[in-house]
């Protein structure tokens, strides 16, 4: 029996001061600018000074980019466009600047940490600072076997955990959070069907290199066939991502609940992401505060959660690369907020004679 249990969270994740949503409200009021002129802009502020406990807000000086990688092996039965076992390619892309999120990081001058949680490759062809955490090489078939074993699946939360504090420890003041994997839309995809009680033909979705109808018809019945894994499980959290999520799940899950704990904020990528984050909401249902939403990706089942969870996506630009992309377009906006809440000059009153 393992001696984590997620449903613990909810007792370390303080609840927002009331008091400082309060004050963050007043001072938009207070503002030059007419309260509602800027749109979500203004919510956002009022967001990241929840999330901040603070009020102006401070700048988001510090943000980082937190990607966690891994192989599934549902991915053999040709659900993706990508061979299976082939994210290291994916890891190998960010390290070198050759993707998406690598030339937007270093035009934003956010740095990229990349997190191996279960690839299916050998060690030797990344660098040790990315191997090192690894759990396991890929995950189970979750058609027809787990994922991970009970204790690897904590071993993988206990790691997502870990990075958080690291990250957290270092001065981060906020995470854009992604993945790097090939066959994680299919266990995201059963993860939040599960959770939702929904079928598999309404959460599955094309993936992020879009599938043609064949595939998608073999990823629908993958889902299906890992749903009747997952629902048996649905009352351990932990026991269902052993069952039908991975290690790279698995982590992620744990950093969106000690980041909660730790009170950093996290912009949402993709299906991946907001999978993981509906279960760490099923645990405690106050980690949301600390979350955005980045992007609406057009993964049906990332739609399904986001709406659970009461998580409104920020920008809907197709962008369905994944690996943190989406997120991280989302970041200038959460910075302009900041600016704004903070130094935005307040009314000055006219006084009467």
């Amino acid at each position: 029996m393992s001696a984590l249990n997620l449903d613990d969270f909810s007792d370390l994740i303080e609840r927002p001061d009331s008091g400082v949503r309060r004050d963050a409200e007043e001072r938009r009021e207070r503002l030059a600018v007419p309260a509602g002129a800027l749109g979500r802009l203004d919510e956002l502020g009022e967001w990241l000074a929840v999330a901040q406990a603070a009020v102006p807000v401070r700048p988001v000086a510090r943000p980082r980019v937190v990607l966690f990688a891994g192989d599934h092996g549902v991915a053999g039965l040709g659900v993706s466009a990508r061979e299976a076992g082939s994210a290291h390619a994916l890891v190998r892309a960010v390290l070198e600047g050759a993707s998406p999120v690598s030339v937007l990081a270093r035009r934003l001058d956010v740095p990229v940490r990349v997190v191996d949680a279960g690839l299916d490759c050998d060690p030797e062809l990344l660098p040790e600072d990315v191997v090192r955490h690894r759990v396991r090489r890929g995950s189970g078939r979750i058609d027809i076997e787990n994922a991970l074993t009970t204790e690897e699946a904590e071993q993988a939360v206990r790691l997502g955990m870990k990075i958080a504090d690291e990250e957290a420890d270092s001065g981060t003041d906020l995470v854009v959070l992604g993945d790097l994997s090939v066959g994680g839309t299919t266990a995201a995809a059963t993860l939040i069907a599960a959770l939702c009680g929904t079928d598999a033909s309404v959460v599955t979705g094309r993936g992020g290199a879009p599938i043609d109808d064949l595939a998608w018809m073999r990823k629908c019945g993958a889902v299906r066939d890992a749903l009747r894994r997952a629902r048996p499980v649905l009352g351990d959290l932990l026991e269902l991502l052993a069952a039908v999520g991975g290690a790279d799940l698995a982590a992620i899950t744990g950093f969106l609940l000690q980041s909660s704990v730790r009170r950093m904020p996290v912009i949402l990528d993709g299906v991946v992401s907001s999978a993981c984050a509906l279960v760490a909401q099923r645990a405690a249902f106050r980690s949301p505060d600390a979350w955005l939403a980045g992007q609406l990706s057009g993964e049906p089942a990332q739609a399904k959660a986001l709406d659970r969870m009461a998580l409104n996506p920020l920008l809907d630009h197709g962008v369905t690369v994944g690996e943190g992309t989406g997120a991280l377009l989302a970041l200038p906006l959460v910075q302009a907020a900041a600016a704004l809440a903070a130094e935005l000059p307040e009314r000055t009153e006219e006084k009467t004679v």
